[in-house]
C-alpha cells in the first residue's frame, strides 16, 4: 500500500519541481516515513514536515485539505468566502496561494493578505470581512522544517471537534491528484474570485489593540528601554506599530531576527517559551541596559518576556505573565470603576490554579476549558451570543498566549506585547519591578510551580508506542504512585468536549498527560504547591523522574 502510494506520487506530483526531485531520491526508509499515514487533520488543522508524501506538508496535501474544506463550506454557506494569511515559514506564501486557488475554483471568494501577517490578523479579518471560514498557513513555534495549516470558523475561532470531524470526512473523499479543483492565481484575481484584504482591516486591527489599554487616562512614563525580537516572523511591523503609536519608542530590535526568514538561522526552535530562543535578545538587552525584552513567535500569537534583575535578566513563564496581567487588568478596572457586571476570565485546565485565587479576590469568575486557545475563543463567542461579550476581561494559557478583548478569537501577541509594556511601565512609574509584583502575588496567594515537559515519539514505531501508552494509561495497565484521583477527559467532564487528556491529582497538586494533536510527542504539565521555588522544584524533579520511569520502562 505504501509502495503503491509512493509510485502514484512519483507519476503525478510534477507541479512542484522540488517535490518531484525529492521523490526520485527516496530510499525505502524515506518512503515509509513519508507515506505510512496521511497528515492528521483535526481542530489544529494540519502540521508536519515540509516535503513529499502524504505525511508531509506540500502543495498536494494543502490542496487536498482545501478541497475538503471547500466542499464543507459549499454545503453549509451561501455566497461563501474565506480569509487567508501566512507567516514567514518556508513555502508559506506558496501554500496560502494554493489554498486561494482551490477555493476560487470551487466558487468561494478568497480574501488574502498581500504580505505575511500574524495569526490574530487572520482571525480579525474573518470577522471584519464576514467570511465563512479562514485559513492561516503557519507551524507556530515549531522548527524550520515544519509548516502547517490552521482552520478558522466564521467567528474567527479555530474550528472545534464537530466541524473538524465533518471536514475530515470531506477530505477523506478527495483523491489528491484527481479531485482537487484549482485555478490560476492571477486569473482568479482578475475575475475577483481572489482579492487582497484591504489595508483598512489591518489599520482597524491596530486601533483595536491600542484600545485594550487599561490605564484609562492615567499618565505613566513610557520611556522604558525595550528590546524586541520577532524571531524572524510576522510580528515586526504590527508589534512596533502598536507600541510606537502608543508612545513606546525607546525600542531596539534584534537585527539578526528582524527580517522574515523561515530558516530561523539564529533560533532553530523559534519558541519564546524556550530560553535559547531569547538568548540573542538577552545579549542585546545586556548591551543596551534595556529594562524589558519581548519576543514573539513566527505567527505572532505567543509572546515571551525577560526583565532586568540586577546585572542579569529573569525570564518569566507564561503562567507568571498571565497571573500578572490578570491581576493588573482586574486592579485597574476596579480602580477606575470599569469592571463589567459578572466579569469572566478564561484559562485552560493545564494553566496554573493560582489564577483562581487572583480572580476570586476581584469577584471574577474563572472558566476552565480544554487545552487550546480555540476553547477560550469558543467561550467568548458563547458570551457574545448571550449579549455578554463585555463580561470577558482576559483569557490566557500557560503556553504564552494572551487575549484581553473579544475582537479576535485566538491568542494575540500584538495585544500581549502592548499590555505587557503598559503593565511594566505602570509599575516602574510607581517604583515597582515586575519581579517584585510577582513575589507579592506569591506571598499573597501561595507559591505554585508549573512546568511543561515533552516526550518525543518520532517515526512509525514511536507513533505506535505513543498510542499504546495512552491506551495503557486509560485502562489502568500503567499507573503512578501517590495518585489520589485520576480524571479521564475522554469521557467528557464538566461539560467539556471529549479529549485525549488524563489528569492525575496528588496531595500537593497534580499533573496532566496530553498527546500533541500536531506533533509526535506527549506533553506533561506539572503543578505542585510548596513553601517556595526550591522545594517545589525539588518535588517536581522527583515527580518527573517517576513519570519518565513509567513512560520508558
Amino acid at each position: 500500500m505504501i509502495k503503491k502510494e509512493y509510485e502514484s506520487w512519483l507519476d503525478n506530483a510534477k507541479e512542484d519541481l522540488d517535490l518531484a526531485e525529492e521523490l526520485k531520491h527516496m530510499n525505502d526508509a524515506d518512503i515509509e516515513d513519508a507515506f505510512y499515514r496521511s497528515l492528521e487533520f483535526g481542530t489544529g488543522g494540519l502540521r508536519g514536515i515540509i516535503g513529499a508524501g502524504t505525511n508531509r506538508m506540500n502543495i498536494y496535501t494543502v490542496g487536498k485539505a482545501t478541497q475538503g474544506i471547500a466542499d464543507y463550506i459549499n454545503a453549509n454557506f451561501k455566497e461563501p468566502s474565506v480569509a487567508i494569511s501566512y507567516d514567514s515559514r518556508i513555502k508559506s506564501e506558496l501554500f496560502a496561494k494554493t489554498a486561494a486557488q482551490v477555493f476560487a475554483a470551487n466558487g468561494i471568494k478568497a480574501f488574502i493578505y498581500d504580505t505575511l501577517m500574524p495569526t490574530p490578523c487572520l482571525s480579525y479579518a474573518v470577522r471584519a470581512l464576514k467570511c465563512s471560514m479562514g485559513v492561516m498557513i503557519t507551524a507556530s513555534h515549531n522548527p524550520a522544517k515544519y509548516n502547517g495549516y490552521k482552520v478558522y470558523n466564521n467567528e474567527g475561532c479555530q474550528i472545534t471537534t464537530k466541524a473538524a470531524d465533518e471536514i475530515l470526512a470531506k477530505i477523506e473523499n478527495v483523491d489528491v491528484f484527481c479531485d482537487v479543483k484549482k485555478t490560476e492565481f492571477d486569473l482568479a484575481v482578475s475575475e475577483k474570485m481572489i482579492e487582497y484584504i484591504p489595508k483598512s482591516v489591518y489599520d482597524e486591527f491596530t486601533e483595536t489593540v491600542k484600545g485594550q489599554s487599561v490605564l484609562f487616562g492615567e499618565e505613566i512614563n513610557r520611556n522604558v528601554s525595550i528590546v524586541y525580537s520577532p524571531l524572524n516572523g510576522t510580528g515586526l511591523k504590527p508589534v512596533l506599530r502598536a507600541l510606537t503609536e502608543s508612545g513606546f519608542d525607546n525600542i531596539t530590535v534584534v537585527s539578526e531576527q528582524e527580517s522574515p526568514d523561515g530558516n530561523f538561522p539564529t533560533c532553530p526552535y523559534p519558541n519564546p517559551e524556550i530560553k535559547e530562543a531569547l538568548d540573542l535578545g538577552i545579549q542585546y538587552a545586556k548591551r543596551t541596559g534595556a529594562d524589558l525584552l519581548l519576543a514573539t513567535d513566527p505567527d505572532c500569537d505567543r509572546v515571551g518576556i525577560a526583565v532586568r534583575n540586577g546585572d542579569d535578566y529573569r525570564l518569566f513563564t507564561g503562567n507568571e505573565v498571565g497571573m500578572l496581567l490578570l491581576d493588573f487588568i482586574c486592579a485597574q478596572r476596579t480602580k477606575h470603576n470599569k469592571m463589567p457586571v459578572d466579569p469572566v476570565a478564561v484559562k485552560t485546565i493545564v494553566t496554573t490554579d493560582m489564577t483562581d485565587k487572583i480572580a476570586a479576590k476581584y469577584g471574577v469568575t474563572i472558566k476552565n476549558v480544554l487545552t487550546g486557545f480555540k476553547f477560550i475563543g469558543e467561550q467568548i463567542a458563547m458570551l457574545e451570543q448571550k449579549g455578554r461579550a463585555d463580561s470577558y476581561i482576559f483569557g490566557f494559557e500557560e503556553s504564552y498566549g494572551y487575549l484581553s478583548g473579544s475582537y479576535v478569537r485566538d491568542k494575540d501577541a500584538v495585544d500581549g506585547a502592548f499590555l505587557i509594556c503598559e503593565m511594566f511601565a505602570y509599575y516602574k512609574t510607581n517604583g515597582i519591578s515586575l519581579l517584585q509584583k510577582l513575589n507579592e502575588l506569591y506571598e499573597e496567594f501561595g507559591y505554585t510551580l508549573n512546568k511543561l515537559y515533552s516526550f518525543e515519539f518520532p517515526g512509525v514505531s514511536g507513533f505506535k508506542k505513543m498510542q499504546e501508552l495512552m491506551q495503557n494509561l486509560r485502562n489502568g495497565k500503567v499507573t503512578f504512585e501517590g495518585v489520589d484521583k485520576v480524571i479521564d477527559y475522554s469521557t467528557g467532564i464538566d461539560d467539556l468536549p471529549k479529549s485525549d487528556v488524563m489528569k492525575y491529582c496528588l496531595k500537593n497538586g497534580g499533573f496532566v498527560v496530553r498527546p500533541s494533536g500536531t506533533e509526535p510527542k506527549i506533553k506533561i504539565y506539572t503543578s505542585l504547591t510548596s513553601s517556595g521555588f526550591e522545594s517545589a522544584n525539588a518535588e517536581t524533579e522527583i515527580l518527573i523522574k517517576r513519570i519518565k520511569d513509567v513512560f520508558f520502562a
